[in-house]
Formats: C-alpha cells, structure tokens, sequence
C-alpha cells in the first residue's frame, strides 16, 4: 500500500457518517480533501477540524443533484488544490415505504441524491481526470442493497443496484485514461441515516426497535455486529491506494458476511 501524499479527494455527504471518516483517513494520510456537502456551515467544520488536526481540507457546497452546483464545487477543488485524483460519491440519504405507498416524488429524491448524483459528480470529475490521461479512481458508496433487496427500500435499493453499472461502465471506459472505479458495499453502519431508520421499521413492521437490530438489521450477518464507520474507511484507503488496474470495476462488500459474493 502507498500513501496518498500530493493526492487530492473530494468526497461528497463528507459532513458526517462514512464521508466525514473516510476524509479524516485520508487525511491523516497526506490526501489534500474536500469536504463536500450540502450544509456548507457543516463542511467547513469538518474541514476546520481536519485543518486543526495537521491535515489539508476546505469545506465545499455542493447540492449532488445540481448540475451546475457539482461542477462549480469540483471546479472550486482543483482550483484550491490544483488537481483531482479520488472521488468517492458518498451522498445519501433513507426514504421507507412500501412499493404501494411510496411516493412518486420521495422515489424521484432518492434516485436524484443516489444515482444521478454519483453519476453528476462522476462527469464533472472525469473533465478533471480525463486530461493528458492523468487518471484517477472513483468509489461509489453503495450497499449490501446494491445486490440484496429489503421490504420498504424500493428506491434505495433500485438506486444502489444502479451504482453498480455506472461504476462498471466507467471501468471500462475510464482504463484509456488511467481512471478505475469501485463500489463499496457496506452491511448496516450505525450511522445517523441508519439510526433513523431504526424506529421507523419498528413502526412500519409492527416490531420492537430491538427486534429491528437484531431480527432485520443483524439477522444475515455471522455475528450479529454492526459494521463500523473505520470498516468503510480502511476499505477506501485500500481502493485508493491499490497500485493497478488489476483492481477496477468491483463490489467491495463489507458486511460481517450478510452477504457473500
């Protein structure tokens, strides 16, 4: 494994949860990153700290599902650092219900932020990434649902079912130009988002917030642990970091075994 000096990332939802571990990890490893997010107050804190713990940060706005909000913000980051060499597409956010139930618009949210996000931040990246075939990797954060479905998550599941082709697309035609692409594919990360969700699958399901963690969440997995942030983490230093292109177009899942590929 080498070290991300000189390298620059950009890391969008990096305000907090797994964007705001992984910019910190990259960080403490010589990456120069950008907190991208849509609160920019929250960003620059991230980055504020980041900045105070020896590390190289600025905060960025950036709404994913805005065309022209993605490319000033990855146009801000090079403009500041002077290069773009990781994108890891990590916004994200839970909307649950049954298919029956599930609102048009809560199903257009979910793949605006999800999908069209990755994909927005992605070509906006590789304008970057693209010249004089300097190259690149780009992550996407997918999920356990990206090849699992679950009751309630129609458009989360559909959405990250969706990152794998793009990220497998861009594999392929990224490799002219030096630039790889992978998912990563968390089991349940106790997260903001998925504590959340915790209370509302109780309700949903008629269940005790317990039997959730234990019954739904946990029930696949070989221990019945939650994945953690630093897991997440480590594994997009490790894609970041993967000296070839032997490594390129895969579904990284870490998920104490709840799925197994």
């Amino acid at each position: 494994m080498t070290s991300l000096n000189g390298k620059v990332a950009l890391i969008t939802g990096a305000a907090s949860g797994l964007g705001k571990a992984i910019a910190e990890l990259y960080a403490k490893n010589g990456a120069s990153v950008a907190i991208a997010d849509i609160n920019q107050q929250a960003a620059d804190a991230v980055a504020a700290e980041i900045n105070a713990a020896g590390g190289k940060a600025i905060g960025v706005a950036m709404d994913v599902t805005d065309e022209v909000a993605v490319n000033a913000g990855t146009d801000k980051v090079v403009a500041a650092f002077g290069a773009l060499d990781i994108l890891i597409s990590n916004a994200g956010v839970q909307i649950i219900n049954p298919i029956d139930q599930f609102a048009f618009a809560d199903w257009k949210k979910m793949l605006a932020i999800h999908l069209d996000g990755g994909f927005l931040t992605t070509k906006a990246a590789l304008q970057h990434m693209y010249k004089g075939d300097r190259g690149g990797i780009v992550i996407y954060m997918g999920s356990v649902h990206s090849h699992e479905a679950s009751k309630l998550k129609s458009a989360y599941v559909a959405a990250k079912h969706g990152l794998l082709g793009l990220a497998r697309t861009l594999a392929k035609e990224g490799a002219a130009h030096n630039v790889r692409s992978h998912v990563i594919c968390p089991g349940f990360v106790r997260t903001p988002l998925v504590e959340k969700q915790i209370p509302e699958q109780a309700k949903e399901l008629g269940i005790t917030e317990d039997d959730v963690i234990k019954n739904v969440m946990l029930k696949d997995t070989v221990d019945g642990v939650f994945t953690t942030v630093e897991d997440i983490a480590q594994t997009a230093l490790y894609l970041a970091t993967f000296p070839s292109a032997a490594l390129t177009g895969q579904s990284i899942v870490v998920s104490h075994g709840w799925y197994m590929q």
